[in-house]
């Protein structure tokens, strides 16, 4: 980053008028933008935008006080990106609450594949962690970071679940929503036909599973399945599919769906040798 930081003293400043009130347009969208917030998802989406993965920064907006402590990240951007420094009273006013980290970044993802033509372009041996009817941010976010963290190829979505660009999912991936191939879109039944078609074992995950998680068999291809928090996966979709179970003690009704990702993911990647 070689061009000069950009002072900000008024928040109706046109030139972040895409940090303004952060909560609110968390609700109303963005139009393919996306806000990127604190120093380890800033250093993801930096990966991206170089990696050329259709992510892109468009501007930086810095608290005054944690320029210094990023000065070695902000490097990594194109000097065309600028970066933007308030003081606290104008960073609040801008972002609309407190942003005790002050680090925000505004992206945009640009035209990324759709799901059978992610499917169509994966590697021979591949992890994909299927999802339907995600409708927690907190959830969706923990399910890519553990997707990131046990070596997963893609992660698909049916279209009832939730946006995964949405900025608290962002945040709870650690930014691994920024670097991880992904495709929301058709119903979980379209989902498990195209899996299936190009050559996946899909395994559904559920308390009713008629296997133990350590019974899953080594395979080329092997596709993951979770369903919506509360109710998981209906019993037409478990019927299509293999499903499996995590043991646990009696008296509670399951696992929380990030946390039964996390530990079957673990598992597949494991037998696999992906890990």
């Amino acid at each position: 980053m070689t061009e000069p930081l950009l002072r900000i003293d008024d928040p109706a400043d046109p030139r972040i008028a895409g940090f303004l009130s952060i909560k609110e347009r968390d609700l109303t969208g963005r139009q393919g933008r996306f806000i990127a917030e604190g120093t380890v998802v800033l250093r993801m989406l930096a990966a991206a935008h170089r990696e050329w993965r259709g992510i892109a920064a468009e501007a930086i907006l810095l608290l005054e006080s944690r320029v210094a402590g990023v000065a070695e990240l902000l490097a990594q951007f194109p000097p065309d990106v600028p970066v933007y420094v308030a003081a606290s009273r104008v960073f609040d006013a801008i972002a609309g609450f407190n942003m005790h980290r002050g680090v925000l970044a505004l992206g945009r993802r640009d035209a990324a594949p759709g799901r059978d033509a992610l499917i169509a372009g994966l590697p021979q041996s591949s992890l994909v962690l299927a999802a339907c009817g995600i409708s927690n941010h907190d959830n969706m976010g923990s399910l890519f970071r553990n997707a990131a963290a046990f070596g997963v190829d893609a992660v698909l979505m049916d279209s009832t679940s939730c946006d995964p660009m949405y900025r608290k999912a962002i945040r709870v991936s650690v930014g691994s929503v920024l670097t991880l191939p992904f495709a929301r879109e058709g119903t979980a039944a379209e989902l498990i036909e195209r899996l299936q078609t190009a050559g996946f074992v899909v395994w559904g995950l559920s308390p009713r599973g008629t296997a133990d998680i350590n019974a899953i068999p080594p395979a080329p291809r092997t596709a993951l399945l979770v369903g919506t928090e509360g109710e998981g996966l209906p019993e037409t979709i478990l019927s299509q599919i293999r499903t499996a179970r995590i043991r646990q003690r009696p008296g509670l009704d399951s696992l929380n769906v990030a946390m039964a990702a996390g530990i079957a993911l673990h598992q597949v990647a494991s037998i696999n040798g992906r890990i």
